[in-house]
């Protein structure tokens, strides 16, 4: 049953109160004091919080309030006051107090707000796990001295507003870093919201950045808020930023210096306060230089760099994140973790892991449901491992279709071999097409154009 935190240094307070919520079905902790208050609290991790404006100490009920959310964040305050004036009450808001109670207080007007503070308990736990199923929670595993490096940069960066660009292979944990980013900002209890640029069609872009009015194209059939208002006074992901097309880079780059935006079919310009956070595999420098991305642009999403190095070069990491990853299987299913017989972990550190910490996720998950309470063999990590330990991004990897069949003709032999080349970049993706485009240099409805001519349609889009 829920439970709730009383502090106030009225003992008919905390009696009248704590025999309603008791009433009520609520477990009940109170305290006459801040700082008895701040002990009771670390100790029974209550799921509501009330708390007297006015107590006698060192700790007012404004004092406490800020330590709780700097301890709790996700604990809910309900500040209580009989003599509160609303400069009071403005502050305890801005330091995060969920509502303000004047006393005397009614039962209606207690549970009332004890309701809905519980929602907003469950709505942030119910986040998180949310984040965590997806990887977008704040955790990021490695001791290696990139990765303590990497840390260290968030630590830094993670409390200002700068714009971050976040580089790196594909799979390296790019969109960790972002969520770790806005876990230790400010704005950590506001929106974070991630665009995919790459998997937007490019009509439909500036409706999915922006948003749109009801009636200002064909199907717009409502009025859409776009990633960039669902983001306000939070923080936004461009994810794969290196994906846009010039003519949405510039309006992209509109945005971010006028700090505004307009909806498709609207005529009035929208205040945003969003942080921005960009990622990208690709080289972005290399892209100015070709004439495919803005160096405007590049200027102000690169205010500060991270690049995230890939897996090959970070191995002794590897054993923590197998470790990590089992053990998040375990959580998410309740089936108990394999265990690891001698070898595995070198077989493990010797693959040169061309889908990164992603690839290596997905091989845990793997072995865990195949072998559950059970112990996996070197020789079982061997056989999932594409192409043994050799990295299936070479290009030995694929076979020359002249060695079998030299009497093929040149347009048999060129479609084998393009059915070799999108097999493997498939295979090496996990069937993520965007991915297996990248890799070719290729654009997706190419790609599935081809796929479907060579018989390969039918891989995930996602």
């Amino acid at each position: 049953m829920p439970s709730v935190l009383i502090v106030d240094d009225e003992a008919n307070i905390r009696r009248m109160v704590g025999a309603l919520l008791s009433a009520e079905g609520y477990d009940v902790f109170d305290a006459p004091d801040g700082r008895a208050g701040l002990t009771v609290a670390a100790a029974q991790n209550p799921d509501v919080a009330l708390v007297d404006l006015m107590m006698p100490g060192d700790l007012d009920g404004l004092a406490v309030l800020e330590r709780l959310r700097a301890t709790v964040p996700d604990l809910p305050v309900i500040m209580m006051s009989g003599r509160a004036a609303l400069t009071d009450a403005v502050r305890a808001t801005r330091l995060g107090a969920f509502t303000f109670l004047e006393k005397p207080l009614t039962p209606e007007s207690v549970l009332l707000a004890l309701a809905s503070a519980l929602e907003l308990r469950q709505a942030r736990r119910t986040a998180r796990a949310l984040r965590e199923d997806l990887g977008l929670t704040a955790e990021m595993v490695g001791e290696s001295p990139a990765m303590r490096a990497v840390r260290r940069l968030i630590e830094q960066v993670g409390p200002t507003d700068a714009r971050v660009l976040v580089t790196g292979e594909s799979g390296t944990g790019k969109e960790l870093v972002a969520a770790a980013l806005h876990a230790s900002s400010p704005r950590r209890e506001h929106p974070f919201v991630r665009v995919n640029c790459a998997a937007i069609p490019r009509d439909l872009l500036e409706s999915e950045m922006f948003g749109h009015e009801k009636g200002a194209f064909t199907g717009a059939t409502e009025r859409r808020i776009g990633r960039f208002e669902l983001a306000h006074t939070g923080t936004l992901l461009l994810d794969e930023v290196g994906d846009l097309g010039l003519d949405a880079q510039a309006k992209l780059l509109r945005a971010i210096e006028a700090r505004e935006i307009e909806r498709v079919g609207g005529g009035k310009p929208i205040k945003v306060d969003v942080r921005i956070l960009a990622a990208t595999n690709k080289d972005l420098a290399r892209a100015v230089r070709d004439g495919v991305f803005r160096e405007d642009l590049l200027f102000r999403l690169n205010v500060i760099p991270i690049e995230l190095p890939p897996l090959r070069e970070r191995p002794t990491d590897i054993p923590l994140l197998v470790r990590h990853f089992a053990e998040r299987h375990r959580a998410r299913t309740g089936q108990s973790c394999c265990g690891w017989s001698e070898g595995v972990l070198e077989a493990f550190m010797r693959y040169t892991w061309p889908g990164n910490v992603r690839e290596l996720a997905n091989i845990i998950e793997r072995l865990s449901i195949l072998h559950p309470g059970g112990t996996v063999t070197a020789e079982q990590v061997r056989r999932l491992l594409p192409d043994g330990n050799q990295t299936p991004t070479s290009m030995s990897a694929i076979h020359d279709p002249e060695a079998d069949a030299p009497e093929l003709s040149l347009s048999d032999a060129l479609e084998r071999y393009e059915r070799q080349l999108i097999a493997h970049a498939l295979a090496t993706s996990q069937g993520n097409v965007a991915e297996a485009a990248r890799r070719l240099q290729t654009d997706r409805p190419n790609l599935y154009r081809r796929m479907r001519r060579l018989g390969l349609a039918g891989a995930s889009d996602e």
